[in-house]
C-alpha cells in the first residue's frame, strides 16, 4: 500500500496479462462483475457509460444479504491508460449529497506482457481515509486485484500467460 499524500490510499500490482485485456476487465460490465469485490461478495448489477460525465454505477452484495449501491460518474477516461471516477457526482456531473472517495486506476505496459496497475482512492478527509482503512482497504483491494489477475490471465489465453 502506498500513500502519495495523506488522504490517498493505493496499491500497485503486476497483472499477468496485456494492458488491453486488463482494460477490458475494468471497462466491460460483464467482466467487472466477475472480479471487482472480494469473494464471497459479488457485483450483481453494474451500469457504465464510459466517457467523462458518464455513469459508473454498481451494486455490491454480501453473503448475508447486504447491499452497497455505488452511484458515480467517470471524470476521466484515457483508453488503455487511466480511469478516474467518483461518487461525488452522478451521471452528467450531477452533485451528490455525500461523497466517500474518488477512485483511479492507471495501467502501463510492463516487461513480459504484464501490466502494471496502480489502483487507488482519494478521500476528502483524513477521517474518510481512516474509515476506508478500517473497512479493509488493503486486504480487500488486494483480494479483488488477485481476482482481476486470474480473470485477465484466463482471458489472455495460455500463449500470453507469464
Amino acid at each position: 500500500m502506498t500513500d502519495p499524500d495523506e488522504n490517498t490510499l493505493s496499491i500497485t500490482r503486476m497483472i499477468d496479462a496485456p494492458r488491453d485485456v486488463v482494460w477490458r476487465c475494468w471497462t466491460e460490465v460483464d467482466l467487472l462483475k466477475q472480479w471487482y469485490c472480494p469473494k464471497p461478495w459479488t457485483v450483481p448489477e453494474a451500469d457504465f457509460n464510459l466517457k467523462p460525465g458518464g455513469r459508473m454505477n454498481c451494486t455490491m452484495a454480501g453473503p448475508d444479504g447486504e447491499r452497497v449501491e455505488n452511484v458515480g460518474c467517470f471524470l476521466e477516461v484515457v483508453p488503455r491508460e487511466r480511469l478516474i471516477f467518483t461518487d461525488a457526482f452522478s451521471e452528467g456531473y450531477m452533485p451528490r449529497g455525500e461523497t466517500f472517495m474518488t477512485g483511479f486506476v492507471e495501467l502501463s505496459a510492463a516487461a513480459g506482457g504484464q501490466t502494471q496497475m496502480i489502483w487507488g482512492a482519494r478521500h476528502a478527509t483524513k477521517e474518510a481515509r481512516q474509515k476506508h482503512i478500517e473497512m479493509g482497504f488493503e486486504p480487500g483491494w488486494n483480494a479483488a486485484a488477485d481476482q482481476l489477475n486470474a480473470l485477465a490471465r484466463n482471458l489472455a489465453g495460455p500463449e500470453q500467460v507469464i
